[in-house]
């Protein structure tokens, strides 16, 4: 697979997408990066903002298995990696598999579950393993997790731990539609109460197992030049050395910003990483994994606008 072939089928992507979810552009293209790249993504909204929706209509269109856990209060690491349950008839332990062994698993409003049951997904988001009773179970290549929560001021949530929030590629906030979107989603699902299947409104399977392999292939060819490394670099360890923030940003950060970098370039139709790419992902790749100063909390300041103002004041390579 070369450039324009990827280009081409992150189109079609979209197209499909877009029979179900109006609007929310950047979103998928940030889904999309996160696919190529091997990565994660947090989605944070209000309710009704079409996260559940689009992680589903994102699985249809890459014609992978779905899996969805809806986090409670309630809910128990076992309940999410399954466990080794003993057969009376067969006098042996069967695996009991989770609702974890998918390609593409929806952790919905994952911050409404204790720290505890959110830890399960540790090793998964790393290593794309699950380890039960010593042993490890593979989860593929292709295991990938679309995380939503609500916004942590509301009632019932649990804050998600340091370790957690760094596995995420990106955190993506679901703003409100504007005015003409809005009208777009109630001339379409105006004439129903539940939630839209993504299959019954035409959404199509366009992409295959040697299109995800060939794109994977593809990602590694792309060129990031020293210079352009250099910048990442100098962007994480900014975030640690800045007034504004208690703690900065991983060496893991840096390292799939870069990636990230590269999967976006291959949408562009560059095989190629410009600065823009990194300026342009910096911002949903580190607001989930700084924490403000004290000093800049009195002030009351917010962290996208923090590290917007550190971003802006690092050179750019020419």
């Amino acid at each position: 697979m070369n450039v324009a072939e990827a280009q081409a089928l992150a189109t079609r992507i979209r197209g499909e997408v877009a029979k179900t979810v109006v609007g929310q552009a950047d979103t998928i293209d940030l889904m999309l990066i996160a696919l190529l790249a091997k990565g994660h993504i947090l989605l944070e909204g209000p309710p009704g903002t079409a996260k559940t929706l689009l992680a589903q209509t994102f699985a249809r269109t890459l014609g992978v298995s779905f899996g969805r856990i809806q986090f409670t209060p309630d809910l128990m690491p076992g309940d999410i990696v399954g466990a080794n349950i003993f057969n009376f008839q067969t006098s042996a332990f069967t695996l009991t598999r989770g609702p974890i062994f998918c390609d593409l698993l929806l952790a919905d409003e994952i911050n409404r579950t204790p720290p505890k049951t959110q830890a399960a997904l540790l090793e998964a988001m790393q290593e794309r393993t699950v380890t039960l009773d010593g042993v490890r179970h593979d989860l593929g290549e292709r295991f990938m997790v679309v995380a939503t929560q609500n916004p942590i001021e509301q009632q019932g949530v649990y804050p998600l731990p340091e370790a957690q929030l760094d596995r995420f590629l990106f955190k993506q906030t679901l703003p409100y539609p504007s005015a003409e979107e809005e009208k777009a989603i109630v001339a379409r699902f105006g004439a129903r109460t539940g939630q839209p299947d993504p299959t019954a409104l035409g959404v199509e399977t366009v992409v295959s197992v040697e299109d995800l392999a060939g794109i994977a292939d593809l990602l590694a060819s792309v060129r990031l030049t020293d210079e352009i490394g250099g910048y990442v670099v100098s962007i994480a360890r900014a975030t640690r050395e800045s007034a504004d923030f208690e703690t900065g940003v991983s060496p893991r950060c840096a390292a799939m910003l870069a990636a990230a970098g590269r999967a976006r370039a291959v949408l562009n139709g560059r095989d190629y990483v410009i600065p823009d790419d990194i300026k342009a992902l910096a911002l949903p790749a580190l607001r989930h994994r700084v924490i403000l100063s004290p000093a800049a909390e009195i002030e009351g300041r917010k962290v996208d606008d923090a590290l917007t103002a550190l971003i802006t004041q690092i050179e750019a390579p020419r």
